[in-house]
């Protein structure tokens, strides 16, 4: 079994920075992709970003791509999503989630756990 625990939400203004962090413990192997996803109120939720286990692949979506950078520390079981020139449009819960064969890592529906989410507010 795997718990990943989200750390790093809050409120920031547009144009400020935040980094989210997403603990792991348990068992994952060297298959796995970490993903990062956000749901806005009254959205479906939305792929952001992805690292292979090794951190030497990532995705990301177009509408984060230069601005957030997906990283990972695999000594601390931890994954990072450092998010820059942040936008009103960002505001949402951002949750992580691994996905322990990592064939489609854009795909919620893939992914077999997940956080419980932190808020992130940017206001203009």
């Amino acid at each position: 079994q795997v718990q990943l625990v989200e750390f790093g939400g809050g409120k920031v203004q547009a144009g400020d920075s935040l980094r989210l962090s997403c603990a792991a413990s348990g068992r994952t192997s060297s298959d796995s992709v970490m993903g990062w996803f956000r749901q806005a109120p009254g959205k479906e939720r939305e792929f952001v970003a992805a690292i292979s286990w090794s951190g030497s692949v990532t995705y990301y979506s177009d509408s984060v791509k230069g601005r957030f950078t997906i990283s990972r520390d695999n000594a601390k079981n931890t994954v990072f999503l450092q998010m820059n020139s942040l936008k009103p449009e960002d505001t949402a819960v951002y949750s992580c989630a691994l996905d322990i064969f990592a064939l489609r890592p854009q795909f919620s529906g893939d992914y077999d756990y997940w956080g419980q989410g932190t808020q992130v507010t940017v206001s203009s």
